[in-house]
């Protein structure tokens, strides 16, 4: 197949990695797949490590000019070898592609992808472009699939939820050499309990909680050995900054900021945190983590219930409540084995449910469906 990803979003997160390593992945098994994004996208920065093609479009905003510029693309690109599918990312380019190819004689199929649980306006234009414009539905969890057949009266038949696959030959539990080398870039030895997450720095990531988490466990015993690490990067970092700063908890958080080399961060943790509140599907984040067994302190926020099962894979607590995610953190600081037995049975559901190949037959499977006369 002749795949164009398209991604109007300027940001960098687990979408954008989501696109890059399907793309990928698509292309080791013989597909075309290029990506069409925003002309500041960073993901057209990060296209060349993971060896997928890519280039800018004016795609950023819903304009005129977009719809022109992408039908021209479109058109041209279709003379040199037929596009047969057009997996859009964000309602920006969503947009612009539906309505780019309204005036194409030979248009490609569309199919859209929904990364988040932010619920999509209950309009007719709405309905028009995921009931008429797009050929297939895929959403990153079951709960957000659910959410638009309830929500927004669409055919199940056309909806297929795909959670992010995670190759957990690289997203593995650390030698003891791997995480003696992790623990050493954090400069802790082994009586430091380190927390991690890997998130970009958005409000409703939640990192505020955490970090108030943080400060209810010191203020309980101020001599306690906990380190959180934060790797990523956003527009909340100065805000999270000066939290750290006025509750003096510097010595006791690490800014790691963006890094490319994440599992090599997840080696050096004792317990991973994701306590976010809104806009989440199946969180690759987490996944990663569970693959390299870690122990898990999450909400039921968006599809995580999907993985983090309660006191089974994962310690799930209310959203926005500090107290609560101190509490499970405590827990598992004074029972290692609790972390153990959490982390060995998450890892398992992730090479269970969660692979990358699973992710690539079932996105295959999607497009092939979408291409057919007869799909619904």
């Amino acid at each position: 197949m002749n795949i164009v990803h398209t991604e109007a979003s300027t940001g960098w997160g687990g979408q954008e990695i989501r696109i890059l390593n399907e793309a990928r992945g698509l292309i080791g098994r013989g597909h075309a797949v290029q990506i069409l994004a925003a002309e500041s996208a960073r993901i057209l920065e990060e296209a060349p490590r993971f060896g997928v093609p890519a280039r800018a479009a004016p795609i950023g905003r819903k304009s005129f000019s977009g719809i022109l510029a992408l039908r021209q693309w479109i058109r041209a690109e279709h003379r040199r070898s037929p596009i047969d599918v057009i997996n859009t990312h964000s309602s920006t380019d969503s947009w612009l592609v539906a309505l780019a190819c309204l005036a194409l004689r030979a248009r490609p199929v569309q199919v859209r992808t929904r990364h988040i649980s932010a619920p999509v306006p209950n309009n007719l234009a709405s309905h028009w472009l995921y009931d008429r414009a797009c050929r297939m539905i895929v959403t990153t969890g079951s709960a957000l699939r659910e959410q638009l057949i309830h929500d927004n009266r669409l055919a199940p038949g056309r909806i297929v939820s795909v959670p992010t696959g995670i190759d957990s030959s690289l997203f593995s539990p650390p030698t003891e050499e791997e995480r003696q080398r992790a623990r050493a870039r954090l400069e802790v030895n082994e009586s430091v309990f380190v927390v991690g997450i890997v998130a970009t720095l958005r409000s409703w990531k939640g990192h505020r909680y955490l970090l108030d988490a943080l400060r209810l466990i010191l203020s309980l015993d101020p001599h306690a050995e906990v380190l959180v690490v934060i790797v990523g990067d956003g527009p909340q970092r100065r805000a999270l900054e000066g939290q750290v700063a006025a509750a003096h908890l510097d010595r006791h958080v690490h800014f790691a900021g963006n890094q490319n080399d994440v599992v090599g961060w997840l080696h050096g943790l004792d317990a991973f945190t994701l306590p976010s509140y809104a806009n989440e599907g199946v969180p690759q984040a987490i996944l990663q983590a569970m693959a390299c067994g870690l122990p898990v302190v999450t909400t039921d926020a968006g599809a995580i219930s999907e993985v983090a099962h309660p006191e089974e894979t994962a310690l799930v607590v209310p959203v926005r409540d500090a107290d609560a995610l101190m509490v499970a953190l405590m827990r598992l600081i004074k029972d290692r084995p609790l972390g153990q037995r959490l982390g060995g049975a998450a890892r398992e559901l992730v090479c269970r449910q969660h692979t990358e190949e699973g992710m690539l037959d079932q996105m295959e499977e999607v497009f092939q469906r979408a291409l057919t006369p007869a799909a619904p």
